[in-house]
């Protein structure tokens, strides 16, 4: 299986960024076709303006969010049909940053993600321990409960382990410490959905770099990264690619 890597684009990127980042990776990325599953995730307000053009360059569109709805009065929201209907075919869910500042619960992440593959979206659900979980020793605890509370029955996704502490501070996970937490992601996730559980991507997540992303892509369980900074500026994403796993 090709490993894939996500670019979380944040809230960053107006028209004319989102459009030389675009290109850039379109031009850099043109021999590299086969090489990984690549994922742009930008901005709602940029969706529908780069969906053909990353379509023509091979790379798929992502969302960074969908309401459980598919429609109704929920103002300022956006739901998964109306991604599909832009172009979209992943979505991430249930990132530290909206469990943090929307006060996202592990049951509205189940919920969204039901929404979103109801739509045919592949959701990209988002777990990971915050500082204080990690020196009391709970991060398996941790994740173990955001796994068993955010993936539905029958759940057809990919898991983003994102330790919350090494996002955006240049300081990734060790090695070790991804092998441990992949593995224990990867037996969670065939208690939890039997034979399905073991072809579930895994992803790593928090502070992904062309420095470090040759230690990590390789450890066992991990089908990819989900990267934030990294992937704003061709140069630096495009080596993420190049370091992937294709088979």
């Amino acid at each position: 299986m090709k490993q894939i890597i996500v670019g979380n684009w944040k809230m960053n990127g107006l028209s004319a960024d989102a459009d030389a980042l675009v290109e850039g990776l379109a031009t850099d990325l043109a021999t590299l076709a086969t090489r990984a599953d690549v994922v742009v995730c930008p901005p709602f307000t940029q969706l529908a303006r780069l969906a053909p053009k990353l379509k023509a360059a091979g790379i798929a569109l992502g969302a960074q969010d969908c309401h459980k709805d598919a429609s109704g009065a929920h103002t300022g929201d956006i739901s998964a049909p109306m991604l599909v209907d832009l172009g979209v075919e992943y979505v991430i869910l249930g990132h530290s940053e909206r469990r943090a500042e929307h006060h996202e619960l592990d049951e509205t992440v189940r919920e969204k993600a039901v929404a979103a593959m109801a739509a045919g979206l592949t959701p990209i659900v988002c777990v990971g321990e915050n500082d204080d979980q990690r020196s009391s020793g709970d991060l398996q605890a941790t994740v173990g409960w955001q796994l068993e509370g955010s993936l539905p029955q029958g759940f057809k996704g990919i898991v983003a382990y994102e330790p919350i502490w090494a996002i955006g501070t240049g300081q990734a996970a060790s090695q070790q410490d991804i092998a441990d937490m992949s593995a224990f992601i990867r037996a969670e996730l065939v208690r939890q959905f039997g034979e399905a559980g073991k072809t579930i991507r895994i992803l790593y997540g928090g502070s992904v770099n062309a420095r470090n992303v040759t230690d990590i892509l390789p450890v066992e369980h991990v089908d990819g990264a989900l990267v934030g900074n990294a992937s704003l500026k061709a140069e630096s994403f495009v080596p993420l690619v190049r370091a992937a796993r294709a088979s």
